[in-house]
């Protein structure tokens, strides 16, 4: 491979790496709001800036949506605000890593769930060994905080089924602009109930901000820029990072502890993904390709 042809592969990967970070950092800055904004006023926030950016960038016109169009964009835009809201409800109970390792079962369990060979069926055994460990009764186990992660595993695998839906029906990301527009709209009175009860100190209000920045935004053109430069497996291949990024992030910024055995589930969930994902190529992807894909991994 020449040195022209591997430059924009080293971009992509770098863009991943970067894309990654910038998803868990903004989650956990994010969290630092919590005190004061709870996390759903972090997740108004985060749902303004997702508008906000995904309107600049797609420029949907509304009014020349069908009803046939409009039905998949309103269930996508219920999902999308459940889903963040659920994940950073979780990451306030039970921390940022094992928050986001339950979350990512949803986007696993239907990547594996159609898949007919052994491999995944061992993978999908790997993967449900880590979670069961994750979930493992103890004393201090916070039952809520474990549902409302696996809530947003749900509605993460809703968003995949429902993306591709919405992609099918409305053209570009058109329908994605819409949705974020339509939850940031039935988030707005929440927004203002939060503000007028718990008015936003300046560091809470830029924690927020902050928030949407990094995990909506610097994501999703990330994602825009890496499609053109790695194949789509490469891609999700990297994504199943996400649990064990979001752990270090977790560790490193929030001063999180995690027990071996929690690691190894999380290594576990991440290798199950992995390991699936390189045998249906037949080897580890290469990154390099032009491969694109129609779904957002991380909304």
């Amino acid at each position: 491979m020449s040195a022209s042809t591997d430059r924009p592969a080293v971009a992509g990967v770098a863009t991943m790496v970067g894309s990654g970070l910038s998803n868990q950092t903004g989650a956990a800055i994010g969290s630092l709001a919590f005190p004061v904004l709870g996390p759903v006023g972090v997740v108004a926030v985060r749902q303004y800036v997702a508008a906000a950016v995904l309107s600049a960038v797609a420029r949907p016109r509304l009014r020349g949506l069908t009803w046939f169009q409009w039905r998949p964009v309103l269930a996508l835009a219920v999902v999308f605000g459940t889903m963040n809201l659920s994940l950073y409800t979780a990451i306030d109970r039970v921390g940022l890593g094992l928050a986001v390792t339950l979350e990512f079962l949803g986007p696993l369990a239907l990547a594996l769930a159609g898949a007919r060979r052994r491999t995944d069926a061992g993978c999908a055994l790997v993967a449900a060994a880590g979670a069961v460990t994750l979930m493992r009764p103890q004393p201090s186990t916070d039952y809520l905080g474990i549902g409302l992660g696996l809530l947003a595993a749900c509605c993460w695998a809703s968003y995949i089924l429902l993306n591709r839906a919405v992609g099918e029906r409305v053209p570009g990301a058109q329908g994605s602009a819409a949705a974020a527009l339509v939850s940031a709209a039935l988030f707005l009175p929440v927004g203002v109930a939060v503000a007028l009860r718990h008015p936003p100190t300046v560091s809470a209000l830029g924690y927020a901000v902050t928030a949407g920045v990094l995990s909506s935004a610097v994501p999703y053109l990330a994602d825009l820029f890496t499609l053109r430069r790695v194949p789509a497996q490469a891609f999700g291949l990297f994504m199943s990072v996400n649990p064990l990024l979001a752990a270090l992030v977790g560790r490193v910024g929030l001063g999180e502890r995690l027990g071996w055995l929690e690691w190894g589930a999380i290594g576990a969930v991440v290798g199950a993904n992995a390991v699936s994902m390189v045998t249906r190529t037949g080897g580890a992807p290469v990154p390099g390709g032009g491969g694109r894909a129609r779904l957002r991994w991380l909304p």
